[in-house]
């Protein structure tokens, strides 16, 4: 067997037997891989306290013929913020569970990571809205995955000029002439559209270093919610869990 280190997060963590877990990790170095952690359910083991969901470090990997098995965890963060906030973790769980949909084995998964860390680490800054870390991690996912919607100019004509409205099911803007008789059109406050605009455009690095307003906010969750139910074929138990919290 090979031992290789890889660099990521953990992302689940599933109960194998009596004692074994299998997890599954977006790495830096090889996307998203799945792993056992031997033996971390017994109250001594060594990993019994880091191959936890939200863990991110350095990784210890054996790679055997057909299966990873992880050998021992440098932590680099718990976001241990996280563990006194049930609405913030759930927040968490969530985009766990997003990039896990959306990652894929042996895939240059390295800016999913990046945002993924990043919006962690939002949601333990207190400035910053869940609500809006959210919006901004969603959107952002999709414009990694190549699916996010056309925000700067007409999805019809490419026009840049007019006046414009958000069209969930035509993916992105229509402008005036080009939205007739449409039905979903939806005039966005200009801060909005200058929101998306900026999510599409800005390195994750730098993503987290805005608020909006509540009617923003508001908008933007709107939106999201529509698109998300349009475009992506998955029901997330954590959203709805979430959800359920935040009612």
């Amino acid at each position: 067997m090979n031992q290789i280190v890889l660099t990521g997060m953990i992302l689940s963590a599933t109960p194998i037997g009596e004692y074994d877990r299998r997890i599954v990790v977006l790495t830096k170095e090889q996307g998203k891989i799945s792993a056992f952690a031997k033996g971390s359910r017994r109250p001594n083991s060594h990993l019994v306290g880091v191959v936890n969901p939200f863990t991110f470090g350095k990784f210890t990997i054996y790679e055997g013929r057909n299966s990873y098995t992880i050998q021992s965890v440098e932590v680099v963060n718990y976001f241990s913020e996280l563990r006194n906030d049930v609405v913030g973790a759930y927040y968490g769980f969530y985009f766990l569970e997003f990039a896990n949909y959306y990652t894929r084995e042996n895939n240059d998964e390295r800016n999913m990571l990046k945002l993924l860390y990043q919006s962690m680490r939002a949601l333990t800054n207190p400035h910053i809205p869940n609500g809006l870390v959210r919006c901004v991690f969603e959107l952002k996912t999709y414009y990694i995955m190549g699916e996010g919607p056309e925000v700067f100019r007409c999805v019809v004509c490419g026009d840049q000029e007019r006046a414009k409205v958000f069209s969930v099911n035509k993916g992105g803007l229509v402008c005036e002439e080009c939205s007739h008789g449409m039905q979903d059109g939806i005039r966005l406050e200009q801060s909005t559209l200058y929101c998306m605009q900026y999510i599409k455009s800005t390195e994750i690095e730098k993503l987290y270093t805005f608020n909006v307003t509540d009617n923003v906010r508001a908008q933007l969750m709107k939106i999201l919610d529509r698109y998300r139910q349009i475009y992506v074929d998955h029901r997330f138990k954590s959203l709805e869990i979430l959800e359920t919290l935040s009612e």
